[in-house]
């Protein structure tokens, strides 16, 4: 007998179809959700502070707002903005022929200092 014998397969079809038919309904279901509803008195934040430019050269030179800084004034820099309770964003701007290592070691004294906003930006 060359015959193909098909019944299997339309079995296996007809269970897939059934499978389908019952869980496509579930999604349709509404669910009553809560949202939070806003709040009228709520006051605005304050006005965010400028960001600080922390320029890394090919060198491995600071420049804090465009000023030259060493690695000391760098730290002593950072642990004036920790102590604020409303934190600039630094953004750092390193070249692209600085080493790594320069970069790695001011996010490391930014982590020490506990500085969370920071970020990056194409050096102009």
């Amino acid at each position: 007998m060359s015959d193909i014998n098909v019944t299997p397969l339309v079995d296996v079809m007809l269970v897939l179809l059934i499978i389908f038919m019952i869980t496509a309904p579930i999604p349709a279901l509404k669910i009553k959700v809560d949202l939070p509803q806003p709040n009228p008195n709520v006051v605005n934040p304050p006005n965010p502070l400028d960001p600080i430019h922390l320029k890394i050269d090919q060198s491995g030179a600071f420049y804090w707002n465009d000023t030259p800084v060493d690695e000391l004034g760098l730290k002593a820099q950072l642990a004036v903005i920790a102590q604020q309770s409303n934190q600039p964003e630094i953004q750092i701007a390193a070249d692209d022929a600085a080493a790594y290592q320069y970069v790695a070691r001011v996010l490391a004294d930014a982590k020490s200092y506990n500085l969370t906003k920071i970020g990056f930006t194409e050096v102009q």
